[in-house]
């Protein structure tokens, strides 16, 4: 019998340290930089297609589409709207590497001036000076790019007012676009526009926007309205909401946190939501993994600046203000860029930090051939970063 206790003891004393190292507190990793790619001030977005970086947004009154070697340098761009002012403030990509980007643009044209003739000075006589061009931004605009060949397709579709449009997404069954006072626009590949759907007022805004494989949607953001006859709790809700094709709001689901400001600033198609938590001075950011009919299975709050972005079942990146539990040595002094990873149950399995002049998470891009790329900024100069 001693024998076989012995055996037993050192059989577990064999398998502990195995046991132990599974569950052993990571710590925090350095992102390494892939490339610099221009000023925060003209920064809108990125999206990947093939092996280049797509890099979109705006110089004064003109958007712009820049295509990136892996070094930073410039191999092309287009002027997305050469007739009116435009702006441009979401992007994506098809199955097909198709370019789709989105914003505003006007449906008012300048009339050029006619040719001045030339005529003797006279001091009696009135000139009529024409007045300087102004078209306000009130038409959403669709843009289409081929990647290869550099074809420009523009689509548009005049509003009742203007919107700031937040996220867009496409299938194979066609595009949305998602934005402030509750706006979601919908089109087909060809881009033929369906009525716009506007739910709630000027309080409501939608940030984030997944297709779902039935073709209905999941949209995300905050609202101060009342929406579907659930009123609002706190300063302002975080909203989750499904869509059938139909446009009829099939689920609604608020934050229930009294007092509190909320607002889901990112969802992906493993309903995976990060966002913002402000209670009082305390500031947060909450990252949550739903089930398909919305349940949370697991979530976390970070001490944050609130800026949270999410990367399929198992990536967070926000802008850290303070420890995180389950992370060794973690203590930042001022914000800094992490990004967190999470296994399947859940757990913080790793995590990354960009280095400490970079102060801004600016996106989450997951990527075919360069993998997650970590978008950030220091003062003035967007940066990209990867895991390794």
């Amino acid at each position: 019998m001693k024998r076989l206790l012995a055996l037993v003891l050192i059989s577990i004393l064999a398998l502990t340290p195995t046991a132990f190292a599974a569950n052993k507190t990571p710590t925090v990793k350095g992102l390494k930089l892939l490339t610099t790619i221009g000023p925060l001030v003209d920064f809108g977005g990125l999206v990947e297609s093939g092996d280049t970086l797509f890099v979109f947004g705006n110089k004064g009154d003109s958007a712009y589409l820049r295509a990136l070697g892996i070094d930073g340098k410039e191999l092309w761009s287009l002027s997305l709207d050469d007739a009116s002012p435009s702006v441009v403030t979401a992007g994506t990509v098809d199955s097909n590497g198709l370019i789709w980007l989105a914003g505003l643009t006007s449906l008012k044209r300048a009339t050029p001036s006619p040719t001045p003739t030339v005529t003797p000075l006279d001091p009696d006589v009135v000139v009529n000076v024409p007045e300087t061009f102004k078209a306000d931004l009130d038409a959403f605009s669709l843009w289409s790019i081929n990647p290869v060949t550099r074809e420009l397709k523009q689509q548009t579709l005049q509003l009742i007012s203007p919107v700031l449009i937040n996220a867009i997404a496409v299938d194979k069954s066609g595009i949305v676009a998602v934005g402030s006072s509750g706006m979601i626009i919908r089109a087909d590949l060809a881009g033929n526009f369906s009525a716009p759907l506007t739910i709630g007022k000027e309080g409501t805004s939608f940030e984030s926007v997944v297709r779902n494989k039935d073709n209905s949607l999941t949209v995300v953001g905050s609202s101060t309205e009342t929406l579907g006859g659930k009123k609002v709790v706190g300063k302002v809700d975080g909203i989750i909401m499904k869509i059938a094709t139909t446009n009829k709001i099939t689920s609604i689901i608020r934050s229930t946190a009294t007092g509190a400001s909320r607002s889901w600033n990112s969802a992906t198609s493993s309903l995976l939501l990060g966002g913002h938590v402000k209670t009082g001075a305390k500031s947060q950011s909450a990252v949550t993994k739903f089930s398909s009919t919305f349940v949370p299975t697991w979530t976390y709050r970070f001490a944050s600046t609130g800026t949270t972005f999410t990367s399929g079942a198992t990536f967070a990146f926000i802008e850290s203000t303070g420890a995180v539990d389950g992370l060794k040595g973690w203590a930042p002094k001022t914000v800094r860029p992490l990004l967190i990873n999470f296994n399947s149950k859940g757990a913080i399995a790793g995590a990354f930090s960009a280095p400490i002049e970079e102060k801004q998470v600016l996106g989450l891009v997951s990527t075919a051939d360069f993998g997650l790329l970590c978008l950030t900024s220091s003062a003035d100069t967007v940066s990209i970063f990867t895991l390794n």
